[in-house]
């Protein structure tokens, strides 16, 4: 066999792949550039906590009072509220009476302790309340004012104060836009799924960096929105001459009547029992302090 001069009959050597420009990195470097813009660009000032908070700009007041209402008559399209006239339904809408008075005073002493001006925010609210039958404890408040009790929660609660503790927990969650919070948290949250779907991340390369995101963020904003509508709810109960140290024994019936069941705290939207009840605990010297100075005040002005 002739050799080849020029090499022909050897083995060529593997070329080296060239190196090109890759552009999904292009594309998930916009999406963070855009996460990172809408983020920054869609924080303001809670002056009622004193945080900063993101709330999406596009989304009005009316917008979201609009998505209240809508949300509390599908709910009540679906659920069975019980006679306005029997006593528990009574009940239930004076102790929503005396929180609701206590609203404006309230947001404005917090907002003054962080050297804010309250947005006024409730102002606006159409309140109304319903108790709907159900074997579930718990209740809720819409922005807008649109508000439930259910029955599940009346034996849990056993007294007036504990259930305005509840109720006040609920109200504190529609004052802070918690509801507004939670869309803008979404919004980010499907940004990233966007950019890990179109910069070629496998599913689950995506679901990972989801926990991730979620254990790492999500989740911790959600526990912090509880701890905020904790801290605000009692303070608003206290106002209205309620007993704020019910809300230690009610969340002790809250995790017996659970059967003692919860998640990890670091895997759940609230904190655990023994969380929630320490920082009760720490915050009912000014709970009482708010109770003398503004439940006082309210009973002088029914006295005269």
């Amino acid at each position: 066999m002739r050799q080849d001069p020029f090499g022909r009959g050897r083995q060529q050597r593997a070329a080296a792949p060239r190196r090109g420009f890759n552009p999904r990195i292009l594309i998930l470097v916009a999406f963070i550039a855009y996460g990172a813009y809408y983020w920054f660009s869609n924080q303001t000032l809670d002056p009622v906590t004193g945080e900063k908070v993101l709330i999406d700009r596009s989304l009005s007041v009316e917008d979201e009072k609009a998505l209240g209402l809508q949300a509390y008559e599908e709910i009540l399209s679906t659920e069975r509220p019980v006679d306005p006239n029997t006593p528990i339904a009574r009940e239930v809408r004076e102790i929503a009476r005396r929180l609701i008075a206590k609203v404006p005073e309230i947001e404005a002493a917090l907002a003054a302790e962080n050297g804010a001006q309250p947005t006024g925010f409730s102002s606006t609210f159409e309140w109304d309340v319903n108790v709907i039958q159900s074997d579930q404890a718990n209740a809720f408040c819409l922005p807008g004012g649109k508000m439930a009790v259910y029955t599940g929660l009346v034996p849990v609660a056993q007294n007036e104060s504990a259930m305005a503790v509840v109720m006040g927990h609920e109200i504190a969650h529609a004052l802070l836009r918690h509801g507004a919070q939670r869309m803008a948290q979404q919004k980010l949250s499907q940004m990233g799924q966007m950019a890990g779907a179109m910069s070629g991340m496998d599913p689950q390369q995506q679901q990972m960096v989801m926990a991730a995101m979620g254990y790492g963020y999500l989740l911790p904003y959600a526990r912090k929105h509880e701890t905020e509508a904790d801290y605000v709810g009692l303070m608003l109960a206290a106002a209205a001459c309620f007993d704020p140290q019910e809300a230690v024994p009610l969340w002790e019936r809250m995790g017996a009547a659970s059967g003692g069941q919860s998640q990890p705290e670091f895997s759940s939207t609230h904190p655990n029992p023994g969380t929630r009840i320490q920082n009760l605990q720490s915050l009912m010297p000014k709970a009482m302090e708010y109770r003398q100075r503004f439940c006082a005040e309210g009973a002088l002005q029914e006295r005269l």
